[in-house]
């Protein structure tokens, strides 16, 4: 009988380490997945940028309709009715909040409580790098004064340590440009390569202010979405009568100069900033595969918006009575002549979330959001680190 219970107690155990094992073993086969396993953490997001990741911060500004989505049929695919966002549903930074376990964006302007422990959305339609570019907008040194006054919040409710915790830890996500060069081609739309590279040094050393001040506040990991292809968007072609269907060069260059320059001085600030993280997500390049190659992504329609009028219905979505409407947004790559439909973002917001080296580099976000602040303790325990008031 013994070696029977013995055999018995063996065979039990052996189930029972397995049963084990089996739990330590973390899911890795899919997207859902992967969503499932940044539950573990809690991770605050920062948003900064332009109408690419406004979530209705405009509907809060007295600014003109064409800084404004807040009017059907905007939002028609998701919400069901307009929030502000320029898109018929999500945006990048609510797919990247749903990522990362956090809820969709409110607006930071939005009148009411918001929890600032999950970060804030400062985003605008129309904020340039530069305060000239659109002044009626949360342009970025305006954004960057919001953050200051969350942060300073976040002090005064949670108590220093863990507000800076909170900051170090944090993702600081942002897409900037795209207005700024939008702006330096209306007033001067032949400029030479001098002056294109002028202007970009301009707006690339004012928006690497902005990141050191971040930097200052305690900020240690930065996701930047570079500028998109603006020359092949529906809007520019429209408006430079592009009948062919050729993008506007001129937009193409400076827009390729500035992403050029922003992953020159991102390494710059990795070697001069002690625990600086980043990652550039190749927007351009993303968006621009799938203009060129619709099908690849299971998109019918990558020249002509969904939504508006004119030859590509760049422009005038819901504006005016008698826009044109596409019957399903899921088939075209952008919903608007500036914007991508919701189908888009979501491809775009994986590439972005699971990088891959043709999508994002250093890192990928997944991997930024993972990764700990090494730079946690000294910032807690530095008191020259201050909040400004």
């Amino acid at each position: 009988m013994e070696p029977a219970a013995a055999s018995s107690i063996r065979s039990l155990l052996y189930i029972m380490f397995l049963l084990y094992s089996s739990l330590l073993i973390a899911p890795t086969s899919s997207q859902g997945d992967e969503s499932r396993q940044a539950n573990n953490k809690h991770v605050a997001i920062f948003v900064f940028g332009d109408s690419v990741y406004d979530p209705g911060n405009n509907n809060y500004l007295h600014v003109g309709i064409d800084y404004k989505a807040n009017f059907t049929p905007y939002g028609e695919s998701f919400f069901e009715y307009p929030t502000g966002r320029f898109c018929d549903g999500r945006i990048v930074p609510d797919f990247a909040a749903m990522y990362s376990n956090l809820p969709l964006w409110e607006p930071y302007l939005q009148p009411g409580s918001h929890n600032f422990s999950n970060g804030a959305n400062f985003a605008s339609a129309g904020a340039g790098v530069l305060e000239e570019s659109e002044p009626r907008t949360l342009y970025s040194q305006k954004q960057l004064s919001y953050f200051k006054e969350v942060a300073n919040l976040l002090k005064q409710q949670l108590g220093d340590a863990e507000a800076k915790k909170i900051l170090a830890d944090a993702l600081y996500l942002s897409s900037f440009g795209g207005v700024d060069y939008m702006s330096f081609i209306d007033s001067t739309p032949n400029p030479t390569k001098l002056q294109q590279r002028e202007y970009v040094n301009m707006v690339i050393g004012n928006f690497t202010d902005v990141i050191k001040e971040i930097y200052e506040m305690g900020g240690r990991k930065f996701a930047f979405q570079n500028v998109g292809p603006l020359g092949c968007l529906p809007e520019f072609k429209q408006q430079y009568n592009h009948s062919g269907g050729a993008c506007v060069e001129v937009l193409q260059a400076i827009t390729s100069l500035h992403n050029s320059l922003l992953s020159n001085v991102t390494v710059e600030l990795q070697s001069q900033l002690s625990g600086f993280q980043y990652l550039i997500f190749d927007f351009f390049s993303s968006l621009n595969d799938m203009i060129n190659y619709p099908t690849k992504y299971g998109f019918n329609v990558s020249k002509i918006a969904c939504c508006g009028i004119g030859l590509y219905r760049g422009s005038e979505c819901g504006r005016v009575k008698e826009y044109e409407l596409c019957s399903n947004p899921n088939e075209y790559v952008f919903f608007d002549g500036g914007h991508a439909s919701e189908r888009a973002n979501s491809i775009l917001s994986n590439f972005l979330w699971n990088g891959g080296s043709e999508f994002t580099w250093p890192l990928s976000m997944k991997q930024l959001y993972e990764l700990n602040s090494t730079t946690a303790i000294e910032i807690l325990s530095n008191d020259k680190l201050l909040f400004p008031m």
